[in-house]
């Protein structure tokens, strides 16, 4: 039976395993999901002095927060002057400022997560894509940001692969474990006085009197507020319509056994991390034992041979021809909460409970800086980043692997037709 290979397990000590809930406890907030946004919202509201308990389905990381690609990218899928123009100048603020809250949180805990702040390049693979890549960059650009224009040879210099005609690139940006980084600020957190535990699904929340009750297999929590950042991860049963808000997308990555001396000098040589800019894109950079990896869209259903990561193997050889002979070492995919306007979705359900979902793609600076504001607002009344809303759950959401499916095809075939114009 086929079973995936995560690098990132094979390169990281074996996690704290956090033991199950057990019994009635009582917290001020109790946050359910621990990944970035949970464990981020969960470490700065017992700084803050909030008593705090964290309930995980199975153990930090197992999710998409410690399967995904490590890069650190500011920023949302909307260009800034659309954020403002939209939700005001603070949610460009905001979004800009993720990655400084991310390597700013791993330096103040010294976490040790491989961080490396080298950078990361949007590329474009056709002529059509350079409009937007030039004025995605000059909006940064005009908020000071110190973005460098790359031309065609200058993305080969930088890449080390001739398929890409243009690109830029976003200093503030860069590089982590991600496992190691999750498991870093779990124990962050457990010192900071949270209460983690493991092997605790939530299998219902309900109001009593004036506080929430949530309730897993064998006890409960009390509290008086919930945080709910289970993202993709979030059963349907936990509550009505809110995993119905997104599409649960699976990204595939594979890893290269270690790249050569000379194609490590041609290869991202200055280690920035890449994202091409199309509908259906990869993403790649330089991993742990100078490895290439390379991630993309993978299919809804979990992989069940070697031949689901066909096509991230394909682009491998696509970019990096030389490259394309190594042997393809790990195999390994996750989750990633999609929603339909790209946008990251934050919630009140009820008076007192919060959910914030859907980061499609940008979980790591985003989800990070997102549990601090989270934090803040719950304990101090700071306006949060982006508009509060109710739940909009998607029309026939148990077809989305049809429809889904459907739509990544159709966009396939666009960008496909876009790269023609190279």
């Amino acid at each position: 039976m086929f079973s995936m290979n995560s690098l990132w397990e094979a390169t990281a000590k074996p996690g704290v395993e956090y033991p199950p809930l057990a019994g009635t406890h009582r917290c001020d907030v109790l946050v359910i999901g621990a990944g970035f946004t949970g464990l981020s919202a969960a470490l700065h509201l017992a700084e803050a002095g909030s008593a705090t308990i964290l309930l995980e389905a199975v153990q930090p990381g197992q999710g998409g927060s410690g399967r995904n690609g490590g890069q650190v990218i500011p920023g949302l899928k909307e260009d800034p002057d659309d954020l403002e123009r939209h939700f005001g100048p603070d949610s460009a603020a905001f979004a800009g400022g993720t990655a400084d809250v991310t390597f700013s949180l791993i330096d103040r805990l010294g976490i040790d997560c491989d961080a490396a702040r080298d950078g990361w390049i949007q590329a474009g693979v056709a002529k059509c894509h350079v409009p937007g890549l030039e004025a995605r960059a000059r909006q940064w650009e005009s908020r000071g940001v110190a973005v460098e224009w790359l031309d065609r040879d200058a993305m080969a210099a930088r890449t080390g692969s001739h398929y890409f005609v243009a690109g830029w690139r976003d200093p503030r940006a860069g590089r982590l474990h991600p496992l190691k980084y999750v498991r870093g600020l779990a124990a962050a957190a457990a010192r900071a006085g949270v209460d983690i535990r493991g092997h605790s699904p939530v299998t219902g929340i309900a109001r009593r009197g004036k506080r929430w009750v949530a309730s897993t297999a064998q006890g409960q929590v009390e509290a008086e507020r919930i945080v709910m950042a289970s993202n993709a991860y979030t059963p349907a049963a936990l509550w009505p319509g809110l995993r119905q808000t997104i599409v649960p997308a699976n990204s595939f990555q594979v890893a290269t056994e270690p790249l050569s001396p000379e194609l490590l000098a041609q290869i991202l040589p200055r280690g920035e991390a890449v994202s091409d800019i199309r509908r259906i894109g990869n993403y790649f950079r330089i991993g742990p034992g100078n490895r290439l990896l390379m991630g993309g869209r993978g299919s809804f259903a979990e992989p069940a041979a070697d031949s689901a990561f066909d096509g991230i193997a394909a682009a491998i050889r696509r970019l990096f021809p030389k490259a394309g002979r190594l042997k393809i070492t790990h195999r390994w995919g996750g989750r990633v909460g999609m929603t339909t306007d790209h946008l990251p979705h934050l919630h009140e359900l009820a008076p007192g409970l919060l959910a914030a979902i859907g980061y499609n793609g940008r979980g790591v600076a985003l989800g990070t800086a997102m549990g601090r504001a989270l934090a803040d607002h719950l304990t101090t009344g700071k306006a949060l980043p982006l508009p509060v809303s109710k739940p909009q759950p998607l029309p026939m959401h148990g077809l989305h692997p049809i429809y889904a499916g459907l739509a990544i095809h159709w966009y396939r075939l666009r960008d496909a037709v876009e790269a023609r114009q190279r």
